[in-house]
C-alpha cells in the first residue's frame, strides 16, 4: 500500500507521525535548488506534477528494500555492483531492440565478473528514468542566438529552436511513461527467461563476433553453463538466481519535482520511498550540504548514491555521510568516486580515511568515466579507454592498500556499436569518432569496450 505525499505529517487526509518530523517530500523547496529548469507557466507545471503524483509507482518498496539488503552484503565484500547505461536516455530509446541490447551487454559483463570474482553481481541499470542531465550553463549561444540549454528529454528538446528549447511540463509525464514502459519490458524479458545463466547464448549481440574478446567471452559463458548443469545434476535442484537474474533501475535524482511526485509513505514500514526508481543518486553539481537535493534524499528510505570527487574536502564528504545516513544503516549509502586517472592514487586514500572516521558504513563504487572526459583537437568530447582502465586499476590498488573494499563500478555504456570513446581492443582513434558518434551529451563505451573492461576488472579484482 502507498499514498501520495502532499502535506507534511498528513497521510490520506489523516494525521500521521512521519519518520522525520522535520522532513517532508517538499521540504527541499526551502533550500537552494541547483540545476532546476525555469518554466514559463507555473499553473501548467502544477497540473503536470499533480497528475504525475496520482499515477502508480514505477517500482515498489519491496524491491527497494531487497536492493538495500544486497548493497549491505556488497559492503561486507559478499557481492559486487555493476551499474551501467546511457549518459542520458532519450524518449526514442524506449525501443524494444535498444532496451534488449542494453540488457544484453550488462548481462554479459555481469557474467564475466561472476566468473572472475566468484561472487554474485548486483545489476543496476542507468535506465528507466535517466532523462534529465545537469549542465554547466543555463543557456547556449549559436550564431548570435541564445536559448536555454538542453537539459534532457524530461525537460526540453535537443533541437536548437525557441520552441524546442522551452522547458515543457508535459515532458514530465512523457518521461514517466517511457520509464514505466522500459522497466516493464525489462521485467518481462527477465520473467521470460532472458537472463537465464543456463543459456548465455541468448545474450550474444550480433556483432560480438567481431570483437577480439569474443572467443574468451564464449569460453567463460560455456564454463558457467557447464558448472550450473553439474551442480544441479548432483544436487537435484535448480539454482533459482541463475534462472532469473534480477535487475534494478537507477537515475540521477536531479529534477526534484519529478522525484517528489513519486515519493510515497508506506504504512507497513512507516517510511518514505522514492518509487520512481530503486537507486537514486546525487551528482557532484548538486551535492551541496545545504542544498535541496541533499535535503530531499535524506528523507527517503531508498539506498542513495552520491558522486564524490577530488575537489570535495573531508568536511564536505563527512557532512554528506552524516546527513544521508545519520543512523549508520547498512546498505543505505553508496559513495561513487570519480577522481580521474591523474588524481586517483593521490586523492582517494584521504577520501577513504575521512569516511572511515565517521563510522558510517558505505559501499564504495568507482566511476572511471566522468573524471576522464576530454575534448579532441577537432572539438569532439571523448574518453580514452586507457585512462578509464588506469583509474579502475588505481582504485582497486588504493582500496586494497587501505584495507577497504571496492564493491562496484559505474559506467556510461551502450549495447550499440558506437564510436564515442577511443582505445580498447579495436584501437579506436580520434579520427574514428566521426564514424558513429550518437550521444547528445557524454561519450559512452561501446559493447566491445564495455566487455573488455569487465574482463580486465575480473582480473584486477581477483589479484586484489
Amino acid at each position: 500500500f502507498f499514498c501520495i505525499a502532499k502535506f507534511p505529517g498528513r497521510i490520506n487526509g489523516m494525521n500521521a507521525v512521519p519518520l522525520f518530523p522535520e522532513w517532508s517530500p517538499s521540504s527541499w523547496t526551502s533550500r537552494p535548488a541547483q540545476q532546476q529548469p525555469t518554466y514559463k507557466d507555473p499553473a501548467a507545471l502544477t497540473r503536470a506534477v499533480d497528475a504525475l503524483g496520482r499515477l502508480p509507482p514505477i517500482v515498489v518498496s519491496w524491491e527497494v528494500d531487497a536492493l538495500k539488503r544486497q548493497i549491505a552484503e556488497a559492503q561486507r565484500g559478499e557481492r559486487f555492483v555493476l551499474q551501467g547505461g546511457d549518459c542520458a536516455e532519450t524518449f526514442a530509446d524506449c525501443d524494444s531492440g535498444q532496451i534488449a541490447r542494453k540488457l544484453k551487454i550488462l548481462l554479459q559483463m555481469s557474467l564475466v565478473l561472476l566468473h572472475g570474482m566468484k561472487k554474485p553481481v548486483i545489476r543496476v541499470g542507468r535506465f528507466a528514468g535517466q532523462y534529465a542531465k545537469p549542465r554547466s550553463a543555463d543557456t547556449e549561444t549559436r550564431d548570435g542566438l541564445t536559448l536555454p540549454c538542453y537539459r534532457g528529454d524530461l525537460v526540453n528538446h535537443p533541437g536548437f529552436t525557441p520552441v524546442e528549447r522551452e522547458p515543457d511540463p508535459e515532458l514530465l509525464l512523457r518521461g514517466y511513461e517511457r520509464a514505466a514502459l522500459t522497466l516493464n519490458f525489462v521485467r518481462a524479458l527477465i520473467d521470460g527467461g532472458f537472463a537465464d545463466l543456463h543459456h548465455p547464448e541468448y545474450w550474444d549481440l550480433g556483432f560480438v563476433q567481431h570483437s577480439p574478446l569474443a572467443d574468451q567471452y564464449r569460453q567463460i559463458a560455456s564454463s558457467i553453463a557447464d558448472s550450473l548443469d553439474f551442480f544441479e545434476a548432483i544436487s537435484g535442484s535448480r539454482v533459482h538466481e541463475a534462472s532469473r537474474a534480477p535487475f534494478y533501475a537507477s537515475h540521477e535524482a536531479l529534477h526534484l519535482l519529478y522525484e517528489q511526485a513519486q515519493t510515497r509513505f508506506i504504512p507497513r514500514s512507516e517510511r518514505w520511498y522514492n518509487l520512481s526508481t530503486h537507486l537514486p543518486w546525487i551528482g557532484m553539481r548538486t551535492a551541496d550540504l545545504g542544498g535541496a537535493h541533499v535535503e530531499y534524499c535524506r528523507g527517503i528510505s531508498n539506498p542513495v548514491g552520491v558522486k564524490v570527487g577530488p575537489s570535495m574536502d573531508a568536511a564536505w564528504v563527512q557532512g554528506l555521510c552524516h546527513a544521508l545516513n545519520p543512523d549508520k544503516e547498512a546498505g543505505r549509502l553508496v559513495l561513487i568516486h570519480r577522481m580521474g586517472a591523474k588524481h586517483a592514487e593521490a586523492k582517494l586514500p584521504g577520501l577513504i580515511e575521512c569516511v572511515r572516521a565517521t563510522g558510517v558504513p558505505v559501499l564504495w563504487v568507482c566511476d572511471p568515466m566522468h573524471g576522464n572526459t576530454e575534448t579532441t583537437a577537432a572539438g569532439v568530447k571523448t574518453r580514452r579507454f586507457e585512462n578509464i582502465l588506469a583509474e579502475l586499476e588505481a582504485a582497486f590498488k588504493v582500496h586494497r592498500s587501505m584495507g577497504s573494499y571496492l564493491g562496484g563500478v559505474h559506467f556510461e555504456l551502450t549495447g550499440e556499436d558506437v564510436t564515442e570513446c577511443t582505445g580498447g581492443a579495436r584501437g579506436l582513434a580520434d579520427a574514428d569518432l566521426a564514424k558513429d558518434y550518437r550521444s547528445q551529451v557524454d561519450p559512452r563505451l561501446n559493447y566491445g569496450q564495455a566487455l573488455e573492461l569487465a574482463m580486465r576488472i575480473a582480473t584486477v579484482a581477483r589479484s586484489a
